[in-house]
């Protein structure tokens, strides 16, 4: 193809073009919220690759092909959103997707605690080569009301490395979010410059709470630095950051955490995990839904179990579950679970009878 045949797309986001109604032919639902079409047992979730960043200096040949882990292309089904991976690495890097056994943390974790676990992985993760995450992440909105955050990442880009997109991100808690807008308690919303990724949409909705990651950075609209895309993530709780990928998970987590505590009373030790990424078995990767360890303090056997959360009814969910059943048995025995065990509550009880067999 010549240069005179060469034509380039470019998308236009600006939060002030209006968009179509919902009943005109040309609506269209923003491309950045189909996660729940890409978070299938069936494809894969692997850790992000290189450094903990998002947008990327513009390439000097327009017809330069980006690289291909540091894109989010909605135009490709099975894409996770890197925003996303980076949130999952920065949560399973603080370990807050496992909960302890209670004898090693017998006191109720609070969302002061969590916030400062994520700072302390961050201090280990570089944004960039020489940077350090923990210098540009912040974890209340008050900071970018503040412009706190505009002022560090302009002092930051001076000696940003050559090659590298000066960036922040915030890690906030949300009881909510909408379009673009996300809701941060006891402080003004956060607006960010595109549609706010999450495995919750109109099909599948997802109640909060959520933890959401925000990035900050270069947006020619605002002549500065600006938020540009969010994720939000559901979670159990603000207590709990542990990762949800529906409301009957955080129903199952519940009643494994109520079966961690008899279990405690019963001389057995009992951690919980919630994989973010896929685990390698001879049969193929797999991401079983909770990794149960039970251990007993007097005889010091163990046990693991994978709990697995049959939420949905459809053929094409349960063919997938088909795919991973074969892989993730060959990790531990797998207990399947569905709301019918939870409206009967007996969930606890048939972890314990496995545990206790």
């Amino acid at each position: 193809m010549s240069e005179a045949e060469t034509y380039y797309l470019r998308r236009l986001t600006s939060a002030k073009r209006p968009e179509h109604r919902s009943d005109c032919p040309f609506f269209r639902d923003q491309a950045t919220n189909r996660v729940t079409e890409v978070r299938s047992p069936l494809n894969p979730a692997e850790p992000p690759a290189g450094f903990f960043e998002v947008p990327r200096p513009a390439p000097e040949n327009l017809a330069q092909r980006p690289e291909e882990d540091l894109t989010d292309d909605p135009a490709h089904k099975a894409s996770i959103p890197r925003l996303a991976r980076l949130l999952w690495r920065l949560i399973d890097a603080a370990d807050l997707n496992r909960v302890p056994p209670l004898r090693d943390r017998p006191i109720p974790s609070s969302i002061k605690d969590e916030f400062k676990a994520l700072g302390q992985a961050a201090a280990k993760i570089e944004i960039a080569p020489g940077m350090e995450l923990a210098n540009a992440l912040w974890t209340h909105a008050q900071a970018l009301h503040s412009r706190q955050v505009y002022a560090s990442l302009r002092r930051l880009a001076k000696k940003w490395p050559r090659g590298h997109a000066p960036q922040a991100f915030l890690t906030l808690f949300s009881p909510a979010f909408k379009g673009s807008m996300i809701e941060v308690p006891g402080c003004d919303p956060v607006r960010v410059a595109n549609r706010v990724q999450s495995p919750s949409t109109r099909t599948n909705l997802i109640k909060g709470p959520y933890l959401a990651l925000v990035v900050v950075g270069e947006y020619p609209e605002s002549r500065g630095f600006a938020p540009l895309r969010a994720y939000a993530q559901p979670i159990y709780s603000g207590r709990r950051f542990v990762p949800v990928d529906g409301e009957f998970e955080r129903i199952v987590l519940r009643r494994l955490l109520e079966a961690r505590r008899r279990l405690h009373t019963m001389d057995i030790d009992v951690a919980i995990e919630k994989p973010v990424f896929d685990r390698l078995t001879d049969l193929g990767p797999c991401r079983p839904d909770f990794l149960v360890e039970a251990r007993s303090r007097e005889t010091g056997e163990i046990r693991i179990l994978i709990i697995e959360a049959v939420g949905f009814d459809d053929e094409s969910y349960r063919a997938a579950k088909a795919v991973m059943l074969p892989r993730m048995e060959q990790i531990a025995p797998v207990l399947p679970v569905t709301p019918r065990d939870a409206d009967s509550r007996r969930i606890g009880s048939m972890v314990m009878n496995i545990i206790l067999s």
